[in-house]
């Protein structure tokens, strides 16, 4: 019973060893049969730029990759929902093999196809498949995407003033393409045998630089919207002034390249030449009450208020950055005595070039008066210009000099330019008369008697009216 049993189980395990030595030539003779399949073809799940070859022999991959180059096309997706067709004959397409087909077949390992599902068999051979670039650029130039009626440029988002602030107005991306851009893409596509090229997720629109979005463009909103908050009462005096603000202070405003906010300093400047042009008074017409109780009419000279254009404009443009709400004078170069219609004041020096008498008043009372000597009439180049002018200054112990001349004198106090009010020593008192100037004048300037000009000059400062009539 025993001896049965043994003979049986022998049985069982040789028929077990001879099912596993059967099955294992089975599977060497098809793993065998394969791998020399495989010594000819690709393997499955094999692709050559974008084209699968899986099964096909170099030959066969070489007529299927031509084939499908002759009968090529690309179709471009663009903005607008609108498409336009690329074909072979457009591109001057060529596929030229050179062996290199081959040459990839030749490197795959026949005997190891069992591992081909686990590895990456998308291959890329460049220099196969050729195009005429001249060709190409020439078919993009003709693209209605580059050269159509209806191109509309990017634009950047903007700011857009209202009465409330500043409001973003959205970009505009529209449809105008980067030619260069387009060029790498189509290459891109052909030599990776694309049928299809969303121009879009491609870029190759010229976008916007700055979006609604974009830091730039609201840091930019927040900072005009501080600016055109500022609020400048300008004052004049005699309850004359100018309210700014924003509905003007926005037309200053502009962004450049780079979103940044600027001022147009040439519009504020604008802006503050046309305070002075309203608001100035040197060289204008004066009703001026003379000595003689007259009221008459005195223009020109230098004498009044005059804005500095250049301090006031950086002056006001610093004051709109800090959003400030002030009440302010503007800069001035030049001050009078006062804002009132009368803004000579009560300290001046009247001269009657008519009459060729002066007089001095200081804080409305008389403190000298006399005949003078003028620039002599018989000349225009020596005559005493009529005006209201700013004594500049005055100076003791100096001389005056011209072409003819260099004369000494004591008492020195110019306010037109070379011209000035001067103890003329030389001359006897009997030139002091109202007709001496017709024909013995000065050179332009006053001359007046040594206690005359002493008295005045040792009361008299710099920046005091000088009228002229």
């Amino acid at each position: 019973m025993r001896r049965q049993r043994s003979e049986r189980s022998k049985f069982v395990s040789n028929k077990f060893i001879k099912g596993i030595i059967i099955s294992f030539s089975t599977l060497l003779v098809l793993y065998l049969g394969i791998s020399i399949y495989f010594t000819s073809h690709f393997y499955f799940g094999t692709a050559l730029n974008g084209i699968n070859i899986t099964g096909k022999t170099a030959e066969e991959a070489d007529k299927l990759l031509a084939s499908r180059i002759e009968s090529y096309s690309l179709q471009l997706e663009e903005r607008g929902d609108t498409q336009e067709q690329i074909n072979a004959s457009d591109l001057g397409l060529k596929y030229t093999s050179d062996g290199k087909v081959q040459e990839l077949k030749d490197n795959q390992n026949a005997f190891l196809w069992i591992f081909a599902p686990f590895i990456n068999n998308n291959n890329e051979i460049s220099g196969i498949i050729s195009y005429d670039d001249a060709m190409l650029n020439k078919k993009i130039d003709q693209l209605d995407c580059v050269k159509g009626k209806n191109i509309v440029e990017p634009k950047n988002a903007s700011l857009k003033y209202t009465e409330s602030g500043y409001e973003i107005v959205d970009e505009v991306y529209g449809n105008k393409i980067n030619k260069t851009a387009l060029h790498d893409a189509l290459v891109d596509a052909i030599q990776n045998n694309k049928t299809e090229l969303n121009l879009d997720s491609s870029n190759v629109y010229e976008n916007p630089k700055y979006t609604a979005n974009s830091k730039e463009v609201l840091d930019a909103k927040d900072l005009a919207d501080k600016y055109v908050s500022s609020k400048i009462d300008y004052t004049f005096g005699d309850n004359k002034s100018v309210e700014l603000n924003g509905s003007t202070i926005h037309n200053w405003l502009e962004v450049n390249g780079n979103f940044e906010l600027i001022f147009n300093e040439s519009k504020v400047k604008n802006y503050v030449y046309s305070l002075g042009d309203k608001y100035n008074t040197t060289g204008i017409t004066r009703d001026f009450k003379n000595s003689s109780g007259a009221t008459i009419k005195v223009s020109g000279g230098d004498y009044g208020w005059h804005i500095d254009g250049s301090a006031e404009t950086q002056d006001l443009i610093e004051t709109i950055k800090n959003g400030q709400t002030v009440t302010k004078e503007p800069k001035y170069s030049q001050k009078a005595a006062s804002h009132s219609s009368n803004d000579i004041g009560n300290t001046y020096v009247e001269v009657d070039l008519a009459k060729q008498h002066l007089w001095f008043y200081k804080n409305g009372s008389l403190v000298v008066e006399g005949n003078v000597v003028t620039g002599n009439a018989a000349s225009a180049d020596t005559i005493t210009p009529p005006g209201v002018y700013l004594l500049k200054y005055k100076e003791k112990d100096t001389h005056l000099k011209g072409t003819d001349y260099n004369t000494p004198v004591s008492y020195w106090m110019p306010f037109n330019n070379n011209i000035g009010i001067h103890d003329a020593w030389w001359r006897p008192p009997t030139d002091f008369v109202a007709t001496t100037y017709l024909g013995n004048g000065s050179h332009g300037c006053v001359n007046a008697p040594v206690e005359l000009a002493k008295t005045i000059f040792e009361n008299i400062e710099a920046g005091t009216p000088v009228v002229c009539y």
